[in-house]
C-alpha cells in the first residue's frame, strides 16, 4: 500500500514516493531508512506491493551495467537484459509467487537513462505514451489529479487525503536523459 508516481519528460524523468509503509494488520511504519525509491547503479527503482520482492529488487539485485549500445534501444535492453537478471535475483533470494492469489504481488517503476519503465509481477515491461505513471493503492488519486493539471506535490497530497496508506513526506528522485 503506497503511492508512487512517475513523470516522463522530454529531457528527464521524475519519481515521487510517499513515506508510509504498512503491514498486513494495517499498522503503519515510517522511518528514513525505509525508502520506496532506491538507486542501484544507473537505475532508480521504485517498488510497491509485497515487501519480499520489493526488498530483493531494491536491495539485493545487482542490475546489469548498461553500455552505450543499451541506450540506443533501451526498451529492448530492459526486456533482454534487465528483466532476466531480475528473475534470477528473485529466484536466488527465495521469492515464490503466490499462484493461488490473483492479486498482483509487486510492481516497479524503474528509470534508466532518464526513461521510465513499469514492470509488474509478470515481469512485463510497459511504457506509457502520456508519460504519467502511478503504482500503489493511492496512485489512482494522484494520476487523476495530474491529468487534471495538478503539480506532482498537489497530486501526492490529494492521494494522501484520500488513501490511508499514503503519507508525507514525499521523496523525489530526478534522472536526466
Amino acid at each position: 500500500m503506497t503511492t508512487i508516481i512517475g513523470l516522463q519528460r522530454k529531457d528527464h524523468c521524475l519519481l515521487v514516493a510517499d513515506s508510509r509503509v504498512t503491514d498486513d494488520d494495517g499498522r503503519t511504519y515510517t522511518h528514513p531508512v525505509m525508502q520506496k525509491i532506491t538507486k542501484r547503479g544507473k537505475f532508480l527503482i521504485a517498488g510497491a506491493g509485497l515487501t519480499q520482492p520489493c526488498d530483493i529488487i531494491q536491495h539485493n539485485w545487482i542490475p546489469p551495467t548498461p553500455n552505450s549500445a543499451a541506450y540506443k534501444d533501451i526498451y529492448h535492453y530492459m526486456i533482454s537484459m534487465v528483466v532476466p537478471s531480475m528473475r534470477v535475483a528473485l529466484t536466488v533470494n527465495g521469492y515464490m509467487p503466490d499462484k493461488e492469489n490473483d492479486d498482483s504481488d509487486f510492481i516497479f517503476l524503474i528509470a534508466l537513462g532518464g526513461m521510465i519503465f513499469e514492470i509488474d509481477d509478470s515481469l512485463s515491461v510497459l511504457m506509457r505514451e502520456d508519460g504519467v505513471y502511478g503504482i500503489g493503492s493511492g496512485s489512482p488519486y494522484a494520476i487523476g489529479a495530474l491529468h487534471a493539471g495538478a503539480t506532482w506535490k498537489h497530486a501526492m497530497n490529494i492521494a494522501a487525503k484520500n488513501n490511508v496508506f499514503t503519507a508525507p513526506p514525499f521523496i523525489t528522485h530526478k534522472q536526466v536523459k
